[in-house]
């Protein structure tokens, strides 16, 4: 088991800034606590080691729950954790019944990992592969996971952003600048005191330019999850208010009605309602 002071992480947040290392994402208390004993002589991780993008810090286990259960994993989806030293958050999906994959640079993290795996009986849903972030294929996912810093983040970005809509990402500490999270949290408690915050995004569908609708024509500005624009008809234009994107779903306001559709691809099906105003009694 790995512990550490609040002093330390500062100092190790220090470091990490200064060079531009990111962190690497797992658990404070954990794994393994289940199974065979850790053999003589196996390889065994220090807190702040560095790597190649990443110096390795640990996450609290209620926080990597809670990450989890903000993309509302289930065992449906194939989540993918980018940076997954020693494994905590692919096992602990494992044992929800969940298939996941972690992506990570050290081959003696990615060894200690699939040993982790084997003591907690996880190996049927996990994979571990040894490889760059930056250069291997994640887009399988529908649950992304992360502990980087921003810099890394915002890297990662635009592949993020091309992934299928729907997609759910949820980072450790770090947001991704322009991006707004859906939502955040903070996870701080008596076992973590420090970096124990999470956002989460949805991955938006691309609907920026000209549609062709039964009102008339919908043009449309994109800001990440943010629509703006106007619709068009033979009478008037609207302009689009209080556009939003959910992954494939979509939803804004022009004049009085309510479009909330469906876009997949180059096609947006949806249905329309009044918006209802309230007006103020005399």
């Amino acid at each position: 088991m790995l512990s550490y002071s609040r002093s330390a992480i500062v100092s190790l947040l220090a470091l990490s800034l200064a060079s531009g290392i990111a962190f690497a994402q797992q658990a404070e208390d954990g794994p393994p606590k289940a199974g065979d004993p850790k053999k003589q002589g196996e390889y065994e991780p220090q807190v702040g080691q560095p790597g190649k993008d990443v110096i390795w810090v640990p996450t609290p286990q209620t926080l990597v729950d809670r990450m989890l259960n903000m993309a509302g994993a289930t065992r449906r989806d194939f989540v993918i954790d980018l940076g997954s030293g020693d494994g905590r958050t692919v096992i602990t999906a494992a044992k929800r019944g969940i298939r996941a994959l972690g992506i990570e640079y050290n081959p003696d993290m990615v060894a200690l990992s699939k040993r982790n795996a084997e003591r907690e009986g996880a190996l049927g849903l996990v994979q571990f592969v040894q490889g760059d972030i930056f250069k291997t294929d994640f887009s399988r996912a529908t649950v992304l996971t992360m502990y980087l810093l921003p810099s890394l983040n915002i890297k990662l970005r635009p592949t993020i952003l091309n992934m299928k809509p729907g997609t759910r990402v949820v980072s450790h500490s770090f947001d991704m600048g322009e991006w707004e999270p859906e939502y955040a949290i903070d996870n701080q408690n008596e076992k973590c005191t420090q970096f124990c915050s999470a956002y989460f995004w949805i991955v938006p569908a691309r609907v920026q330019g000209t549609w062709r609708i039964r009102q008339g024509t919908l043009t449309l500005d994109q800001r990440y999850q943010h629509v703006s624009g106007t619709l068009r008809t033979r009478k008037q234009t609207f302009k689009i208010e209080n556009g939003r994107l959910r992954g494939e779903e979509i939803t804004f306001v022009a004049g009085d009605m309510r479009y909330t559709g469906t876009v997949s691809g180059r096609r947006m099906t949806g249905t329309m309602q009044p918006v209802f105003k309230a007006t103020k009694q005399k």
